[in-house]
């Protein structure tokens, strides 16, 4: 309509040139002001949306999986995945079918993915008690390793675990006794790490309990299973129970004999005078 008028009145063109002028700022006004109140609108809701970096190893890639959910953890509960393969153990800790996770999967040659963030409830340990703790998905970070449960576990994998530990435990300050297997807070139910496991030499690096031999020998009235109890087993089925400390410290028949008894007599005995540290 403007464009009209300005070819029928010749002399006012400049006029109409001025109004058209008008209009297009205004218009350009228009579009600054919607894009300035988008911008006021994002940064706003960006200030309600609170975003957290993951927590984890930095050497670590991260594979995220689906299964968890939030918790603050006090434990590290060590498992072995029965799987051949990294990529099958992978396919497993990350279907949400399965609903199965684990915070870090460490694979036989060292490489060392993390699934979960730290601070997320993965869920690895299942049905699950220790020292009065019955959900220990809750309080703890479990970790994976690649192992069929009939092999020994390689030097590079244990390098791997080790460096781990020693980086989870500088940011969750874990006790040098929370650091226990599967098989220690599911006794019966699960029985990994399999015998295989090194646990002296991580006793050694400052991750679990361990005494060395000789053993001072238990009073008469000792009880094995106050004993077991007292570490923090789950003591309702007292053969389980046992079977589960003897995995972990002495792999070798299924009845507690004087070694194992002096070793457990040692453990409480540790644990009584210097707590849990």
């Amino acid at each position: 309509m403007i464009f009209f008028f300005c070819r029928l009145f010749g002399s006012l063109r400049s006029a109409c040139q001025r109004v058209l002028d008008t209009v297009q700022g205004f218009r350009l006004l228009v579009r600054r002001l919607r894009y300035g109140l988008l911008c006021v609108l994002c940064l706003t809701l960006g200030a309600c949306v609170t975003t957290s970096e993951r927590v984890g190893s930095a050497n670590a890639q991260w594979k995220p999986s689906p299964n968890y959910g939030q918790r603050k953890a006090n434990f590290v509960i060590l498992h072995h995945t029965s799987s051949d393969t990294l990529e099958r153990a992978l396919a497993t800790l990350t279907s949400p079918r399965t609903e199965v996770s684990s915070h870090y999967l460490i694979n036989r040659d060292g490489q060392v993915l993390q699934l979960v963030d730290e601070n997320q409830r993965a869920w690895h340990a299942g049905e699950s008690s220790w020292g009065g703790h019955s959900d220990m998905n809750s309080v703890s970070i479990g970790i994976e390793l690649v192992n069929n449960g009939r092999e020994p576990f390689p030097p590079a994998q244990i390098k791997a675990l080790l460096a781990l530990l020693s980086d989870i435990r500088s940011r969750q300050k874990i006790p040098r006794a929370n650091f226990l297997g599967h098989a220690d807070v599911a006794p019966g139910r699960k029985t990994d790490p399999s015998a295989f496991f090194p646990w002296r030499q991580l006793a050694m690096s400052g991750f679990g309990l361990w005494c060395e031999p000789p053993f001072e020998t238990p009073p008469e009235n000792f009880d094995n299973i106050l004993g077991l109890a007292t570490l923090g087993y789950d003591v309702r089925d007292p053969v389980r129970a046992i079977s589960a400390f003897k995995l972990h410290f002495s792999p070798n028949g299924s009845d507690m004999d004087d070694a194992d008894r002096g070793m457990l007599y040692c453990l409480v005995k540790n644990v009584m005078i210097n707590g849990r540290e």
